[in-house]
């Protein structure tokens, strides 16, 4: 009589195995969400890196399929692992926020305070007189970090909150030290004085 152990379980073949495939396939797509995002940012070492771990996973994930065909739980985990993998991808790239946007901002008013503040919050602004289909408008343009953003948009919102503006992507900026310098630093290290 052969033991049985507990790879050939109905434990493991039930519950453990589909768990491993869940989370593989959190893992492997996640990492390929975050993988296109890179693609995307021209951060191509990195998308390479993402891919090369993304696609070793994802083999492992498709074997344990391939080897267990009966197991239907395992199908469950996989699809269910894809679902959770695309989202906490997504989650994490807002979380980061990666790479610079440009702000496009249409006033039917004045917009010097607008303007004047976010200058005093060290954004370079090109400011544009223009004609809208109801009058003259003010056009307002900024280069931003992605995860400046949030606050850029409550200052429209705080100083012309009718003001029209869109927001896109940009892939490279020639020239980022214009955009403003962080004021939050990670290791900030005490100075050290002379003569003392």
């Amino acid at each position: 009589m052969s033991e049985v152990t507990f790879l050939d379980s109905q434990l493991f073949a039930i519950v453990v195995l589909p768990l491993l495939i869940f989370l593989a396939r959190i893992t492997d797509v996640t990492l390929g969400t975050m993988r296109i995002i890179f693609v995307s940012r021209g951060l191509r070492v990195i998308a390479a890196c993402a891919g090369f771990v993304e696609i070793l996973i994802w083999l492992f994930a498709l074997g344990q399929i391939m080897a267990n065909l009966t197991n239907f739980v395992n199908y469950f985990a996989y699809a269910g692992g894809f679902a959770a993998g695309t989202f906490i991808g997504i989650t994490i790239e807002s979380r980061i926020a990666l790479g610079y946007l440009i702000v496009r901002i249409i006033t039917q008013r004045e917009a010097t305070e607008l303007e004047q503040h976010l200058r005093d919050e060290n954004f370079i602004v090109t400011s544009v007189d223009a004609q809208g289909g109801r009058g003259p408008v003010k056009v307002l343009f900024t280069v931003v970090k992605r995860k400046l953003l949030p606050g850029v948009v409550e200052t429209i919102k705080t100083y012309n909150p009718k003001a029209f503006y869109t927001v896109e992507d940009l892939r490279m900026v020639s020239s980022p030290g214009i955009l403003p310098i962080e004021r939050k630093k990670l290791f900030r290290f005490p100075s050290i004085r002379k003569g003392k």
